[in-house]
C-alpha cells in the first residue's frame, strides 16, 4: 500500500513546477492529438478497403477509366450481366461528383433506378427521416446519407444544390457504411438528364453486382469482363472494397506516409516525458536526500519517479486523445476521391490506444532515471545539493 500512498506526493511535485508541467503536458497533448488523428485516418482507410469473408458485391467499371466522368457504359449491359451464372442482382448506377481529386468536402450523387432502391440502400441502412415512398414519388427527390446531412446541415424537406445538381431531401439514411452515409441517392433518369458529363439517357457509370456466394467473386468478375472484352465498351470488374482501394489509391498512399508522422509523434512524447523527468530529478535532489533520511528506500523514491513519468504522459495523452476523438466524431471528416468515400474512424478504441501508448512511453522514459535514483545513497544526494 505504501507504493500507492506516495501518489498524492508525486502530484504535488508536478504542481510545484507549473510552467514546466504545463508546457510538457501541452506538448504531449499536441503529439497525441496528431497520433490519434493519423491513426483514425489509417483505420478509416483499412475499414474501407480491407476485404471481408462475407463480401458479395462486385463493381463493374469501364476498363482503363478512373474518374466517374470518364466511365461510360451502356445501360443495356444490365441484362447481359444478369444472365451470367452466379449473379443475383444488378443495379446500374450513375455517379456524379463535384470533382475527382482528393477532397474533404465532395458531394457524391448516385443515380439509382426507382425499382432498385431497396437493393441500393446500405445493408445496415435505416431511414430515419422521410420514407422510400416519398423518394419514389418525387423525380428530384434524394435520400441523403446522415453524414452528408450533418456536414451540410440539411434535413428532410430542404433543398440543396451541389455539383450543378439541385435536389429535394426526401429522406435521410443512417448507416455505418462510409460509401452510403456520405452520398445522396437520386433517381437514375433524373441524374442522367441533369448531369451533362457522363452522357444521358442510356449511359451509366457502373454496375453494382450481387453474387450468391463470396467464393464466386473472382469467377463471376472474370465472366463479366470476358463477356464484354470485345465490345466497344470493355469492362473491369472488382470486388467492392478492392475497387475502393483502387480508386482511392492516393489516399491509401497518403495514409501510409502519414504513419511516419505517427511515429514522430510517439518519439516526441518519449522525449518530452524523459526531459521532464530528468529536470524534475535534478531539481529535487535535496528532497530525495530528505526522503531517504526519513526512511524512504531508494526503490520507493525510484517508484515515485516512475509514477511521475506515467502521470505526466497519461494526463497529456488523455487530453490529446480525447480532443482528437471529439474532433473526428463531430467534424465528420470524409476524404473523397473519384467518387468513393473514406471516413476517418470514429471508434473510441483509437483514442484508447493512443492513451495507452502514451502511458507506456511515459513509464519507459522514466525507467532509467528511476533506477539511477534508486541506487543513489544519502551521501551522494547531499553532496549534490
Amino acid at each position: 500500500m505504501k507504493f500507492l500512498r506516495v501518489i498524492p506526493t508525486v502530484l504535488k511535485h508536478i504542481k510545484r513546477a507549473p510552467i514546466r508541467s504545463t508546457l510538457t503536458l501541452s506538448g504531449i497533448a499536441v503529439a497525441m492529438f496528431l497520433f490519434v488523428m493519423v491513426e483514425s485516418m489509417r483505420a478509416g482507410v483499412k475499414e474501407a478497403t480491407e476485404m471481408t469473408a462475407n463480401e458479395t458485391t462486385l463493381v463493374v467499371y469501364r476498363e482503363n477509366r478512373y474518374c466517374p466522368f470518364t466511365s461510360r457504359l451502356p445501360q443495356y449491359y444490365e441484362q447481359r450481366i444478369n444472365d451470367i451464372d452466379g449473379v443475383v442482382s444488378v443495379v446500374p448506377i450513375q455517379i456524379h461528383v463535384s470533382n475527382c481529386g482528393v477532397s474533404l468536402d465532395v458531394v457524391t450523387f448516385r443515380g439509382i433506378p426507382r425499382d432498385s432502391i431497396e437493393q441500393a440502400i446500405a445493408k445496415d441502412g435505416v431511414i430515419v427521416g422521410g420514407t422510400l415512398d416519398d423518394w419514389k414519388h418525387r423525380g428530384d427527390g434524394a435520400i441523403v446519407g446522415k453524414g452528408l446531412a450533418e456536414r451540410r446541415r440539411i434535413k428532410v424537406g430542404d433543398r440543396f444544390s451541389a455539383a450543378g445538381i439541385d435536389v429535394f431531401v426526401a429522406a435521410i439514411q443512417e448507416t455505418d457504411a462510409a460509401q452510403d452515409k456520405n452520398a445522396a441517392l437520386v433517381q437514375l433518369p433524373f441524374l442522367q438528364e441533369s448531369a451533362r458529363k457522363g452522357g444521358t439517357g442510356t449511359i451509366v457509370t457502373q454496375f453494382n453486382v450481387q453474387v450468391n456466394d463470396a467464393s464466386y467473386l473472382d469467377s463471376v468478375a472474370s465472366k463479366i469482363d470476358e463477356a464484354f472484352a470485345h465490345d466497344e465498351h470493355p469492362t473491369a470488374t472488382f470486388p467492392e472494397k478492392a475497387f475502393v482501394g483502387r480508386a482511392a489509391r492516393d489516399i491509401v498512399q497518403l495514409s501510409e506516409v502519414a504513419g511516419i508522422l505517427a511515429w514522430g509523434a510517439l518519439a516526441a512524447v518519449f522525449a518530452l516525458v524523459a526531459n521532464a523527468v530528468m529536470l524534475a530529478v535534478r531539481d529535487r535532489v535535496k528532497d530525495h536526500a530528505v526522503f531517504q533520511t526519513l526512511g524512504f528506500t531508494g526503490w520507493l523514491i525510484g517508484w515515485m519517479v516512475m509514477i511521475e513519468g506515467a502521470a505526466i504522459a497519461l494526463i497529456g495523452g488523455f487530453l490529446g486523445g480525447i480532443a482528437a476523438f471529439l474532433t473526428v466524431k463531430f467534424g465528420h471528416f470524409t476524404m473523397t476521391m473519384e467518387g468513393v468515400n473514406i471516413e476517418l474512424s470514429t471508434k473510441p478504441s483509437t483514442a484508447i490506444l493512443g492513451i495507452a501508448i502514451a502511458l507506456g512511453l511515459g513509464i519507459f522514459a522514466a525507467v532509467v532515471p528511476a533506477i539511477r535514483l534508486a541506487h543513489a545513497d544519502i551521501a551522494s544526494c547531499f553532496r549534490a545539493v
